[in-house]
């Protein structure tokens, strides 16, 4: 009887480690994210630590394309805990590829942005004489290539557009759908796969020089290069406004934020996987991911020019918001027409397109 007593009290201990986040038990959570929350997602981390002491946080970054085909692929060097892709259509993707119940719970949403582009101003008011972004005028540029033969300065050279990679990145998918749906008028298997859309296609992968795996780094890249080696890029909204004092510092002259009409909203969006997660970290994965739903946290991320999930949050009433430093062409009230993200297997199809051109 002793024995049996014995092994019953062994047993409850474990169980009690393995299914309870106990004060005391240090629980280790990795957060794989998109680069677009990098910056949020360190200082909120620090806060989030000090808040709970029995839980460390590592961020890791990648594409969101990237960050779902390594999970699948198994090509970690480390055992993620929680996602954060730039979009929640992405663990869709993921939960399909795995043969689903992938994730503890339903994915939870943390932030919104949109598709943006962005061009140095003078260049801008070439291309887009009206105010309005246009993807003609893009596919103008790049089939012409200079800037001399478009009615620019011809001493600005090539024109030069940049996006993402596609195969690794969010971003580069949702430029590549954007501009084949405005150019073949809708966006289908049938049309992606007509002599126009592989056109197209061929157009910009020659066009994109070494596109880069994330949208940050494309931005930091462009902000770097100045206007007479990066025109136009494709970003999102966040990073956009986030970085753009840091353009107005480096180049001595601001950017313009144009929206595209339409565009895609995207939302970052967590999950918590089940794969080599026990369940003490899936509750205090949950904890964090409450964490920064929270208003103080959304409010960060407004600082950081994301569009809060709470929709009553006043974008300007938060302190340092960029929608309150007059950056040029931005809004605070969408002025175009939004779309949902494109589903998977048109998404899947424009990635296979891509790597198809040349």
């Amino acid at each position: 009887m002793k024995n049996v007593l014995t092994s019953l009290a062994i047993l409850g201990g474990s169980l009690l480690l393995a299914y309870a986040s106990l004060p005391g038990v240090q629980q280790t959570l990795i957060i794989v994210s998109g680069s677009e929350l990098e910056e949020p997602l360190k200082l909120l981390e620090e806060t989030f630590e000090q808040q709970n002491p029995h839980i460390k946080i590592e961020v890791k970054i990648q594409g969101s394309q990237e960050l779902v085909n390594k999970v699948v692929d198994r090509k970690n060097d480390f055992k993620p805990t929680v996602l954060i892709p730039a979009n929640g259509e992405l663990l869709k993707e993921l939960e399909q590829r795995l043969g689903g119940n992938a994730f503890y719970d339903p994915p939870q949403p943390l932030a919104k942005t949109l598709l943006v582009a962005v061009s140095w101003t003078e260049r801008g008011q070439v291309l887009f004489p009206g105010g309005q972004f246009d993807w003609r005028s893009i596919h103008r540029a790049m089939t012409n290539g200079s800037w001399g033969t478009i009615g620019g300065n011809p001493r600005w050279g090539s024109f030069d557009f940049v996006t993402t990679d596609p195969t690794r990145s969010n971003s580069g998918q949702l430029t590549l759908a954007l501009w084949a749906q405005s150019h073949l008028g809708s966006l289908d298997n049938a049309t992606l796969n007509s002599p126009q859309s592989q056109a197209l296609f061929s157009l910009i992968k020659r066009s994109v020089y070494q596109p880069p795996r994330s949208t940050d780094i494309l931005l930091q890249e462009f902000i770097a290069r100045g206007p007479n080696d990066a025109d136009v890029a494709m970003v999102y909204e966040s990073i956009a406004l986030h970085r753009w004092q840091q353009a107005s510092q480096r180049q001595g002259k601001p950017y313009h934020i144009y929206y595209p009409n339409p565009t895609i909203e995207t939302i970052s969006t967590a999950a918590i996987l089940r794969e080599d997660v026990s369940p003490a970290q899936a509750e205090a994965a949950r904890q964090f991911i409450r964490f920064l739903q929270q208003p103080p946290q959304q409010a960060v991320f407004t600082q950081y020019g994301f569009r809060s999930v709470d929709n009553n949050l006043d974008l300007r009433s938060v302190p340092n918001s960029p929608w309150s430093q007059n950056i040029p062409g931005v809004a605070v009230t969408i002025p175009v027409q939004v779309l949902p993200q494109p589903d998977r297997q048109i998404l899947t199809e424009i990635i296979r397109q891509w790597e198809r051109s040349n």
